[in-house]
């Protein structure tokens, strides 16, 4: 039962994302030239550590929606507990915002999805990527690059604050806006986003 869950959730991370056009292993080991960028939700702050050596191109472009402030007033707007916790895409009015281009899958750069880490979110599309990503909950094999089969792009990790990712994945979810499930009903935001540190 708790497969299909998955698997039903697996799928959904892929729906969504298409109607919306939108502790790890070796990462694990902190890099003092990685950049650090903090996030600063309603409900307390995440510390997120960007992989540029092994993800290049997502951590370029997740550093540039930062610096350019598009994170700013955006909203968590997928929660599903024990699976992944997704934002990047959607204002408080559950608006989607609009992106730059679409970035290249990176799933192959040696880095699992497993709990703490951040990945990019993306349609059927292996690289249709742009701004939306998610926080794994739990350490999700499926969602890796495998034969034959396309992953997510991990980019970085949650260094301090998973506490307050955990406080999100709690919260209750149902419909809101175009979404007929699995959105936070008491909203979560992105009030700022910013490089700390490289």
């Amino acid at each position: 039962m708790k497969h299909l869950l998955r698997l039903t959730a697996f799928t959904l991370l892929f729906s969504v994302a298409f109607a919306a056009n939108s502790a790890t292993g070796d990462a694990g080991n902190s890099n003092k030239e990685d950049p650090m960028v903090v996030m600063h939700t309603n409900l307390g702050d995440i510390t997120i550590e960007v992989f540029e050596d092994e993800a290049p191109k997502s951590a370029a472009n997740f550093i540039q929606y930062v610096k350019d402030g598009f994170y700013d007033g955006i909203i968590f707007h997928r929660v599903i507990p024990g699976f992944v916790i997704q934002g990047g895409g959607f204002d408080e009015n559950y608006k989607q915002k609009k992106t730059r281009d679409p970035i290249v899958n990176e799933s192959d750069n040696g880095l699992d999805n497993d709990r703490g880490t951040l990945s990019m979110a993306r349609t059927n599309d292996p690289d249709s990527a742009t701004s939306q990503f998610f926080v794994n909950l739990s350490d999700n094999a499926p969602l890796n690059a495998g034969r034959g089969r396309p992953g997510y792009a991990v980019f970085g990790k949650v260094t301090d604050g998973m506490d307050v990712v955990d406080k999100i994945a709690a919260g209750q979810t149902g419909a809101a806006g175009p979404f007929r499930q699995d959105v936070p009903q008491d909203m979560v935001t992105i009030e700022s986003a910013e490089v700390i540190a490289k």
